[in-house]
């Protein structure tokens, strides 16, 4: 169905093809991407977005180095330096995962029962972080988790 607004210019009814709002998800996945752009490691850009129930975004993180650190933009991280296939020798990244970045900024009330979208699956350690925090979903383009959080 098309939608009409009133042209102020010329004075006249105009139609416009209804355009498609994008879902809640592919939304904060997008705004995930935009953040990514910011992450200053040479092999892998990644963002994260941390929304509470309200669909209102909490924190947001990218993987970089701490301010004033060693960069990698900087030639200064032996892992982007190196060889070494993907997902393995973190111990010599000097970057701090887009995960890890987001919840820092964000208040502990903020994680509970919140969902997190980020650009590729958490690693091992993330995913550790991601459900001490009280988080319960984490989207990704290609898949998700569900963490369910019980209080004694």
């Amino acid at each position: 169905m098309p939608t009409t607004e009133y042209d102020l210019v010329h004075g006249t009814l105009r139609s416009y093809p209804q355009q498609q709002r994008p879902g809640w998800d592919e939304y904060f996945l997008g705004i995930a991407t935009a953040v990514a752009a910011r992450g200053d490691c040479l092999r892998s850009q990644v963002g994260a977005v941390l929304v509470g129930g309200d669909h209102r975004i909490r924190a947001t993180g990218y993987n970089g180095s701490e301010p004033g650190g060693p960069s990698c933009l900087r030639g200064e991280c032996a892992r982007c330096q190196s060889q070494v296939p993907a997902g393995t020798a973190y111990d010599e990244c000097v970057e701090t995962h887009a995960e890890a970045n987001a919840l820092l900024h964000a208040a502990w009330s903020d994680c509970q029962g919140a969902t997190l979208y980020i650009t590729r699956p958490p690693c091992q350690g993330c995913s550790k972080l991601i459900r001490s925090a009280g988080i319960d979903h984490v989207l990704w383009p290609q898949g998700a988790l569900s963490f369910t959080q019980e209080v004694a």
